[in-house]
């Protein structure tokens, strides 16, 4: 008896060099994203390496289409393949697509501050940029209009609290966040000199450092706390800046209205042996 045999399905080429694709840009995408939140590469390289992954992930995604039409058209194999491809590629560009529809939304700025008049200076971590970094000067009218336009809720914080106590708040959410605190100091005597705070944040994904800067100065009635958050590279911070200031205010004047603790009177002195004795001596 003859068994016939049975010639295996072919498979889509385009199937197949699809996911291959697909799956380099994955790698490709995961050692960018290490490399830049490490900061072994700078950052120009280190970004073009991360753009080429997504640009191949798009490719995947186009490939596993064309895959998709020849396996419907001739009816060979390379489904599995097709959709993987499709989908590793749309897990990859779905992230940059939704930041792409925030920056056409948002103003093209990357420096906010509760004071754009005279806002907080960064004076040590001025010399901590790279010189490729953004200057730490404040862009000006321009930026401040945008951002008044878009974030109008951005504004000083005023408090009842004395300097002293708010300078120790704002101290105490930075800490918490884990932020790196470059330079602090205090505020000195009634007015005559502003606590300043300077600190270096990092963005949740890619980890590129922003900076901050929180001033206080006395007021008639308390304190006046100023922040300023401001991004290293980009022409675009993506609403970061303005986010992590309302927050910081919003982390601070939550501190101040928690109730302090009630500071315990020391106990007397109690009365020494010689005391006792010298007073029953007198008796």
């Amino acid at each position: 008896m003859v068994r016939r045999r049975i010639a295996p399905q072919p498979t889509s080429k385009l199937a197949i060099w699809a996911q291959r694709i697909a799956l380099f840009s994955l790698a490709a995408t995961l050692v960018a994203l290490i490399v830049v939140r490490s900061g072994a590469l700078d950052i120009v390289p280190a970004l073009s390496t991360l753009g080429g992954g997504l640009a191949l992930a798009v490719v995947a995604i186009l490939l596993a289409f064309g895959a998709g039409i020849v396996i419907w058209r001739e009816g060979i194999g390379g489904v599995r393949e097709a959709i993987v491809a499709f989908l590793v590629g749309i897990a990859l560009i779905a992230y940059p697509l939704y930041l792409g529809a925030k920056a056409y939304r948002l103003p093209a700025i990357y420096d906010v501050t509760t004071d754009p008049i005279d806002p907080p200076r960064f004076e040590v971590i001025a010399r901590l940029r790279p010189r490729d970094a953004h200057p730490v000067t404040y862009a000006g009218l321009y930026a401040a209009e945008q951002q008044r336009a878009s974030y109008s809720d951005i504004e000083p914080d005023l408090t009842d609290s004395s300097p002293q106590e708010a300078y120790e708040a704002a101290l105490k959410v930075i800490a918490k966040r884990k932020w790196a605190i470059v330079n602090e100091r205090p505020p000195h005597g009634a007015g005559s000199r502003d606590g300043h705070i300077e600190a270096i944040a990092r963005t949740l994904i890619l980890g590129f450092r922003e900076d901050v800067a929180v001033r206080v100065r006395a007021t008639p009635d308390g304190a006046r706390i100023d922040v300023r958050s401001a991004s290293r590279y980009g022409l675009h911070d993506l609403g970061e800046n303005a986010a992590r200031v309302s927050a910081l205010i919003s982390d601070i004047d939550d501190v101040l209205a928690a109730p302090q603790p009630e500071k315990k009177e020391p106990p007397p002195p109690k009365p020494t042996h010689a005391a006792g004795k010298g007073g029953a001596a007198r008796r």
